[in-house]
């Protein structure tokens, strides 16, 4: 079979196309890291896999071999032309032509839910929208099973990153909340077309049946998370007070009770932590 780097360079030659810097396009040609990708999502025969911006279909060759069937959305309407016509002859492939931030997941799993085991994201993504489609992912509690990703270095080591380490943000919290993370594999510049100026990382997300904390109110958990790390240079009471969540001496004899110094930042604490305050939050 050719490589992905043949395969790539006869497509873009034979469409007379390059890769969209506004998209944040970047095609895969390196073989070994597609073999990873795929062996790091564990597609079985009888998964549904939704594949998160195809692109030329380097990837999507691979999981249609594997999948029972792989729904691919893909915003670029040059790439639609170039996909429907590459795998015109599969009966378990599907296109959709959308931004992946307005299609309906839940309805398209729900449709079909009856012929498939589990569902399983693939995605490279475009490092400028990695955490507004990964929240969307995550927020829309899908009945999936795994997310697996291509993803800048430096998101990849925040996303998998334990909540209250130095590298942790907002999303590490949300991440761990929903998912167990895991790295997989450092994917070196050279393996894509046009070279990013970064290296990007390959990271598995598995989701949970059961969050890791109980929570009174989920909603008012994130939300105090978001406000902590605003001003990450704030204390957290300085933080959440700011966000009008709640007030200063409210937030202060919450802490006060659990033991949590009026200092702390929000950076410094674990998902319990932030758990047990919204617990306390009347």
């Amino acid at each position: 079979m050719e490589s992905a780097y043949t395969q790539t360079m006869f497509i873009l030659k034979k469409y007379n196309i390059s890769a969209s810097k506004s998209l944040g396009q970047n095609f895969l040609i390196n073989d070994d890291v597609i073999e990873k990708i795929v062996g790091a999502a564990n597609i079985e025969k009888e998964d549904l896999v939704i594949e998160i911006g195809p692109g030329l279909g380097t990837l999507t060759n691979k999981l249609l071999e594997k999948a029972k069937k792989v729904i691919a959305i893909e915003l670029d309407q040059r790439m639609i032309n170039i996909l429907q016509e590459r795998f015109s002859l599969f009966t378990n492939f599907e296109l959709i032509n959308e931004d992946v931030l307005k299609v309906n997941l839940k309805e398209i799993i729900q449709k079909e839910k009856q012929q498939i085991r589990n569902v399983k994201i693939v995605a490279n993504l475009p490092y400028y929208i990695t955490t507004p489609i990964i929240m969307k992912l995550l927020e829309d509690k899908l009945e999936i099973e795994s997310i697996t990703v291509m993803v800048q270095k430096e998101v990849a080591k925040r996303l998998t990153a334990v909540p209250g380490a130095k590298l942790s943000g907002a999303i590490t919290y949300a991440v761990n909340y929903y998912c167990e993370p895991k790295e997989v594999i450092t994917v070196p510049n050279s393996s894509f077309i046009p070279e990013p100026e970064v290296e990007s990382e390959v990271i598995k997300l598995n989701l949970r049946k059961e969050p890791p904390v109980k929570l009174k109110n989920e909603k008012l958990f994130f939300k105090l998370i978001k406000a902590s790390f605003m001003q990450r240079r704030k204390t957290l009471i300085n933080g959440i007070s700011n966000s009008g969540e709640m007030q200063k001496e409210e937030i202060k004899q919450i802490l006060k009770k659990l033991n949590i110094s009026e200092n702390v930042r929000g950076e410094n604490l674990t998902l319990q932590d932030f758990a047990n305050i919204s617990n306390e939050w009347k």
